[in-house]
């Protein structure tokens, strides 16, 4: 299927996310660490997407290039229809910033900080008005069950309160590209369950195109695609995956 034919199965929407023969090479010494050997992937609006593979396979280095962090060595990054190649770091940054959202295993929340200006933070650093801010913020927390958790700090909150906060913060600022590293990885069976609900309800409603890595084979499964590293590149094991 061509790119055009996706474009077009998908109601003639772009996609919000294209690597096309995306390649990553690090020196060590010597040599060439070659990490990322033309990966190529869309993702559309929407839609949840697993990305699966082993340790060291180049899962983070891949979501790095994604979300604007690292420069790949050669290949595109298209943001939206934007090519990212030519954006100087100042453009990058804010483009990261406005478009988009990142949820890591382990929350990095302020600890200083409620949970309701954890997701406060980020908005105000866009220019939002505080009231707007916080009524957006109230608005996710509630939504995802934390309405009278707001005023705590993540040390009063529970491993799955933190992660669910921290799931609000990665789209206060409504991203069209959310990037998720394990974000269900640092919890226990139950609570990682209940997560992982809420945050593809989330992409649903919030009508994000999400890359999400995981190690737990049976999350991913359940997405709506699933990427597999492989030897540097991207391979759609959706079907396989499901069988």
């Amino acid at each position: 299927m061509t790119h055009m034919d996706h474009i077009a199965a998908h109601g003639g929407q772009q996609p919000i996310l294209s690597l096309d023969n995306v390649w990553r090479a690090y020196k060590q010494g010597p040599r060439e660490i070659s990490v990322l050997q033309g990966a190529s992937a869309d993702l559309w609006p929407g839609q949840a997407v697993a990305l699966v593979g082993p340790s060291g396979a180049g899962k983070s280095t891949l979501l790095h290039i994604a979300g604007l962090l690292e420069q790949p060595t050669r290949g595109r990054v298209i943001l939206n229809g934007r090519d990212c190649a030519a954006l100087s770091e100042y453009e990058r940054t804010k483009l990261r910033r406005q478009s988009i959202g990142f949820v890591y295993q382990f929350h990095q929340l302020l600890p200083e900080f409620s949970a309701l200006e954890n997701v406060v933070i980020p908005q105000m650093i866009l220019g939002k008005r505080r009231r707007e801010a916080e009524a957006r913020a109230r608005e996710l927390l509630t939504g995802l069950g934390l309405g009278p958790r707001v005023d705590h700090r993540p040390a009063e909150l529970s491993g799955g309160e933190q992660q669910r906060t921290a799931i609000c913060r990665g789209v206060a600022n409504a991203p069209q590209l959310l990037l998720a590293d394990e974000p269900t990885g640092n919890l226990d069976p139950h609570t990682s369950e209940f997560v992982f609900q809420e945050l593809v309800g989330l992409i649903r409603q919030q009508g994000v195109a999400a890359l999400i890595a995981t190690h737990n084979l049976e999350l991913a499964r359940r997405m709506d695609r699933v990427l597999q590293m492989h030897e540097g590149q991207l391979v759609d094991v959706t079907a396989q995956a499901r069988a």
